[in-house]
């Protein structure tokens, strides 16, 4: 499992001071006979249980003022004072400004540190850690005041220890206290711009966050207003039809049969109704035609995956080409509107196989593809030239300017691949609209 920065940073604050502390009693007890009187060992020993039980309480006391929430919970804007690790994303969550036990833990330590940097310089190694938890415990003007001790204590024990001994050292001290000042403002300045920074990045992924919620609902207003832009259309053209084909159909018989009434013969008389019957049976076609293209059949109680499989096995066997179904990714149920356009869509791609390809093998796939769905209709016929072909059919349907229109009509798109003596293929893409 992989761990992230602010868990790394939340494992040092836990266990760094146990370490730190142990290196430096380690290092300082190797040197304690060249630096230290018997009397400062005791002490040091003394102050060494001292920081031990105060880290110890901390430990504890942490995971409890954590997990107060708002009123005593984690800060995560670092209190307006830099220090390793305090600022936004660089460290773990930091307590509220008003903690008193944080105050008091950081006061109590960096004294200890001190302390056992004047007995020993090398529990400096200790008393780093001020300036890593004072932007994370204590409020900015507090804080900068932890730093500038931390500061002091950590120049005394590089100048050679404290007090300074000689005007050498003292020089040294200074030298050295101006160095770790100017290092204390400068990760303070650090932290600060990527403070800023972080703070823009979290804006800019509010705003793509926004964006991408604002896209995901155009996404499917477009894809409605399609679906209904698409029924609108499909009105408009059956009432087109049966202006065209039935109403004209019937006004045809009923023009036939007043010339019945009027006819002076049996002649004439049987004309008329033979051409009244002609009509008649072309408005039933008519009228057939539009309801099954208003509402296939083949839909009434199977879903798309199903009704397409009858369909090819139908078309196989009545035209004896070895044809395969195949459905390839997770079946989702469909809005009726676009499992009628994909069922039309493949008829009609049938159809024209058989009419024009002279295949011998064909295949038809349904490939549901996250947002959208594909329909694949291919044979190894005998091919055409897409871009000579007419418009609409010799027989009366519309060919594959058809299909894109009915694809076009729930904001989907249709392709035709082919080449003479190649075969053809031909591709519907829609989206996935899922069934109400």
């Amino acid at each position: 499992m992989t761990t992230t920065l602010e868990e790394r940073w939340a494992q040092f604050f836990r266990y760094g001071p146990y370490a730190l502390l142990g290196l430096a009693t380690l290092v300082s007890a190797a040197t304690a006979d060249l630096v230290m009187t018997r009397r400062e060992v005791y002490a040091a020993v003394v102050l060494l249980l001292a920081s031990l039980a105060l880290q110890g309480w901390w430990s504890r006391a942490v995971p409890r003022l954590l997990a107060r929430g708002p009123e005593g919970g984690a800060r995560t804007d670092g209190g307006g004072c830099a220090g390793a690790g305090g600022g936004t994303g660089l460290g773990p969550p930091v307590l509220p400004e008003g903690t008193a036990a944080g105050r008091v833990y950081f006061t109590l330590r960096t004294a200890f540190a001190f302390a056992l940097t004047w007995l020993n310089p090398f529990f400096a190694i200790y008393a780093c850690l001020g300036y890593f938890e004072a932007g994370r415990l204590l409020p900015p003007r507090a804080c900068r005041a932890g730093l500038v001790v931390t500061a002091v204590t950590m120049a005394g024990s590089q100048s050679g220890g404290l007090p300074p001994a000689s005007p050498m050292n003292w020089a040294a001290f200074g030298a050295l206290f101006a160095l770790n000042t100017v290092l204390a403002v400068v990760m303070e300045h650090l932290e600060g711009k990527e403070r800023e920074k972080a703070a823009e990045r979290a804006a800019t992924i509010t705003a793509l966050e926004e964006a991408l919620a604002e896209n995901a609902a155009l996404q499917a207003q477009l894809v409605l207003q399609a679906r209904e832009a698409g029924v609108a259309d499909e009105r408009r053209r059956l009432a087109a039809e049966i202006h065209d084909t039935i109403a004209q159909g019937l006004a045809g018989i009923i023009t036939q049969l007043q010339a019945v009434a009027t006819a002076t013969g049996p002649g004439p008389a049987r004309e008329h109704l033979d051409r009244a019957q002609a009509l008649a049976r072309h408005s039933l076609g008519e009228a057939r035609r539009s309801v099954q293209n208003l509402s296939p059949s083949a839909l009434e109680h199977d879903a798309l995956p199903r009704a397409l499989e009858k369909t090819v096995a139908e078309w196989a066997g009545r035209t004896g080409v070895d044809t395969r179904f195949t459905v390839t990714g997770t079946e989702e149920p469909l809005h009726d509107e676009v499992a009628a356009t994909l069922l039309r869509i493949a008829q009609e791609a049938l159809a024209n196989a058989a009419r024009h390809a002279g295949a011998t093998r064909a295949g038809v796939t349904l490939s549901y593809m996250g947002d959208e769905v594909t329909l694949d209709v291919r044979d190894d016929g005998r091919g055409f030239d897409p871009l000579a072909v007419p418009p609409r059919t010799g027989t009366g349907g519309f060919g594959l300017d058809g299909m894109r229109a009915r694809a076009e009509r729930v904001a989907g798109t249709v392709t035709v691949e082919s080449e003479p003596g190649q075969g053809t293929a031909v591709g519907a893409r829609v989206p996935l609209v899922r069934h109400d």
